[in-house]
């Protein structure tokens, strides 16, 4: 693999529950090298957001994780890690697909769309040592040869629904270590305002009013106005109140 450090190291697994689960274990009884790649064709029971299960067909897409040790990072900043797997998802994307003919955007918090479908999730969980991150997990699922997903095909593509046509994953694989290596080094150099304006340059939704619904089943129109620092939601509702929402807080209805 044509990178520094991340993918250097790769653990292929023929089947797994969830790669994030896999190594979290490992992590608990092993050193780890910074940038180890969790690799599975099969993850039977792959974690999402909310308790969801990300549903993925045998050997047809891209699942993995990433072990990283983020010592630098402050646990406050720890959404920085989801900004840049979502960057690097995106930069595979736009290079894969022509942009002019393709909306690609990161919605937050942790889904890639495609012309507002989803193609791809993010799953990041660290572990702390006092306030500062001592191990990041970054599961990273993109969809790449599926080309069926039953009911929820008017809510999920895949790049070869997109591109008709077919795409080896262990490329993809390699594509993506490469790219979340890139931003990963811009990290560890503190450029947290380049991120930023970039991710925000690509989020679905900026500057726009959705339909949202709360915890208690509240619906409500708002603006996306930033994600800040810390990963929340920045909006501002049709009474013109600003509101922040965690990840678990609030959801988009698109």
């Amino acid at each position: 693999m044509n990178t520094l450090f991340i993918g250097k190291n790769v653990l292929f697994l023929p089947e797994v529950e969830s790669t994030n689960t896999y190594a979290i274990n490992l992590l608990r009884n092993v050193n780890i090298v910074d940038g180890t790649v969790i690799y599975t064709n099969n993850q039977t029971q792959g974690k999402g957001q909310r308790g969801t299960v990300w549903v993925s067909e045998m050997g047809k897409n891209s699942t993995f994780s990433v072990i990283l040790h983020p010592r630098f990072l402050d646990i406050k900043q720890s959404f920085y890690l989801s900004k840049i797997t979502a960057l690097a998802c995106y930069d595979v994307l736009t290079e894969i697909l022509n942009a002019s003919h393709y909306d690609i955007k990161i919605k937050w918090p942790n889904d890639i769309l495609v012309n507002k479908k989803k193609i791809g999730g993010i799953l990041i969980e660290n572990n702390l040592n006092g306030n500062m991150i001592q191990h990041a997990v970054i599961g990273i699922g993109l969809n790449v040869n599926q080309d069926n997903f039953g009911e929820l095909s008017a809510l999920a593509t895949s790049i070869k629904i997109e591109k008709n046509e077919n795409f080896d994953t262990s490329i993809i694989l390699e594509f993506l270590c490469s790219k979340l290596e890139k931003w990963y080094l811009k990290l560890k150099e503190k450029k947290f305002e380049f991120i930023h304006s970039n991710y925000l340059s690509h989020l679905f939704g900026l500057n726009e009013t959705f339909n949202f619904i709360d915890n208690s089943g509240r619906n409500f129109y708002a603006e996306i106005i930033n994600v800040e620092e810390n990963g929340k939601l920045l909006v501002r509702s049709t009474d013109d109140e600003l509101l922040t929402f965690d990840i678990k807080e609030v959801k988009i209805i698109i």
